[in-house]
């Protein structure tokens, strides 16, 4: 009889030892009260952002200021092409002189690569390019195209002069170019005719047979 009695009490405090050690679940009231106390500060939330608006809206300016009727950008190209001073840049007369020359001087509408119609836009595109190069001299990149520009010119009137003397002789005069035409090729006897003979040699010095 005591050893069961002392054994129910073991249990007994085995059960309350438990039962200190467990977690304890929350109740229903404490998890409202929790809610409640957070409530507050997501009003003070909600009314600081409210307030940002308001001051956003204050500071943007009205919707008119930048609102551009379609019509408004497409008609506004006056200025385009055209420098502070009211003239148009040198490159775009430049491009607009080639353009006239090449009509000019091509021998009929659809001619793009006669020799007439190359040295005449040439002509113009060197004339450009060497008064750039007096505004900067140490351009180096555009002296080098100048320098390929003027030689290929060059060589379309060689091929001019040999096809046809009277027109390369007329556009050379009316373009104020500087060319000379080459010459045939001459024999040995005319290409040294005009240095002195050699002496003759003294008999003393020939080798002796």
């Amino acid at each position: 009889m005591i050893t069961s009695t002392i054994i129910f009490l073991e249990f007994l405090l085995l059960a309350y030892s438990c039962q200190a050690f467990s977690p304890l679940s929350p109740q229903p009231h404490s998890v409202v009260n929790q809610v409640q106390s957070f409530q507050p500060l997501q009003a003070d939330i909600n009314e600081s952002y409210e307030d940002d608006e308001e001051i956003s809206d204050i500071d943007s300016p009205p919707a008119d200021d930048y609102i551009v009727n379609v019509g408004e950008l497409e008609d506004d190209d006056s200025g385009v092409g055209v420098e502070d001073d009211g003239e148009p840049p040198a490159w775009a007369v430049s491009q607009q002189r080639i353009q006239e020359l090449r009509k000019q001087y091509r021998r009929h509408d659809n001619d793009t690569g006669s020799p007439e119609y190359q040295v005449a836009g040439m002509t113009e595109r060197i004339a450009y390019l060497t008064k750039h190069l007096q505004a900067h001299p140490k351009d180096f990149s555009t002296r080098r195209g100048l320098v390929a520009l003027v030689n290929k010119r060059r060589r379309l009137l060689n091929y001019l002069s040999s096809e046809d003397v009277e027109r390369y002789k007329s556009l050379v005069d009316s373009l104020g170019v500087r060319h000379r035409a080459p010459g045939r090729v001459e024999i040995r006897e005319e290409k040294y005719s005009r240095f002195p003979k050699q002496k003759a040699v003294k008999k003393h010095l020939l080798k002796k047979k």
